[in-house]
């Protein structure tokens, strides 16, 4: 079994590193269909030929060139750094020569798509309906969901262009930019809220003592923030319901299920129609700022620079 070494090399003795003396254009035509689409059974689609054959020729480029070209992803695959490298110097003679034979290849197999990561109720909330008018124009686009510190840690790994991350990252490994600022505000449905009466802003949280919190998680962390930050005391209470999904909470408490702490952003609907009503309006309400990272450097894919470009513009409004 070979080991990487440091530099990313397969091991001493193997073939300069970025030297392909004995590749053939099938071989970098293949590259750069996985490349260029993220995955081996999209690339084996564009090319015309089985999943296996893309898989065999990627392995052949690799033991040539004695670098990783791809790390395998549980859906699809993330270019390495030797990968960016290739592309940029093969990608334009392998266009131009495909052009000249009548070749050419196609909008999709010439756009490689953008992976771009975040929380998913953020994702599906504000930033997919942003992003849809770059599809018209040929954008492809790969999305993950999860939590922002895993998420960040892929983005180090190189498995995502773009992170969108509820904190700043530390270090100077990756380049954050604000992205917006989500505004928390304490709800309830019309039910509860009429029993409540305008009492939280009088009682405080002794007020909710009988209403049951709906919560993200068993920890209750939006919550205990807005109880540090408006009420300046700890919550210890438990949570009556989870969901670890902030789409399936506003469900939940605008049905009636109890009371909960949501971004603005999430609920507005809801709020201006009278399906969920706010307990309290505080004069400086918690706000938690979004950022929207990636690692320093230009990247290799313009798409990349056109989708962060349009969120950070789209964020000023959110």
């Amino acid at each position: 079994m070979r080991h990487k070494a440091p530099d990313g090399s397969l091991g001493p003795g193997e073939p300069a590193p970025g030297a392909h003396p004995g590749a053939d254009l099938n071989l970098l035509r293949t590259f750069l269909a996985v490349y260029r689409s993220g995955s081996f059974t999209a690339a084996a689609g564009l090319l015309g030929v089985s999943q296996p054959t893309v898989t065999t020729q990627i392995r052949a480029l690799e033991r040539q060139s004695g670098r990783e070209l791809f790390e395998r992803l549980p859906r699809g695959v993330a270019p390495t750094a030797v990968a960016h490298d290739l592309a940029a110097r093969v990608a334009a003679p392998l266009d131009a020569l495909a052009a000249a034979t009548g070749q050419d290849t196609g909008a999709d197999e010439r756009a490689a798509p953008v992976h771009l990561a975040g929380p998913a109720e953020l994702m599906c909330a504000r930033v997919l309906p942003a992003l849809a008018p770059l599809t018209a124009e040929g954008l492809r686009l790969r999305v993950t969901l999860g939590l922002t510190e895993a998420l960040l840690e892929e983005l180090r790994a190189g498995r995502h262009d773009l992170v969108i991350a509820t904190y700043r990252p530390r270090g100077r490994a990756l380049t954050a930019m604000p992205l917006m600022d989500e505004e928390f505000v304490l709800v309830a449905a019309p039910l509860w809220a009429g029993r409540l009466s305008g009492r939280v802003a009088a009682e405080g949280p002794d007020a909710l003592r009988a209403v049951p919190l709906v919560a993200y998680a068993e920890d209750v962390p939006i919550a205990r923030r807005y109880w540090r930050h408006v009420f300046g005391t700890r919550l210890s209470r438990p949570a009556a319901v989870t969901v670890p999904d902030l789409r399936g909470v506003l469900a939940a408490v605008v049905a009636g299920a109890g009371f909960t702490v949501l971004p603005r952003y999430l609920c507005l609907d809801e709020l201006s129609s009278g399906a969920l009503v706010p307990l309290l309006e505080p004069e400086d309400p918690p706000i938690n700022t979004g950022y929207l990272v990636q690692r320093p450097g230009r990247p290799e894919n313009p798409d990349v620079t056109r989708v962060r470009d349009l969120l950070l513009e789209a964020g000023r409004t959110w």
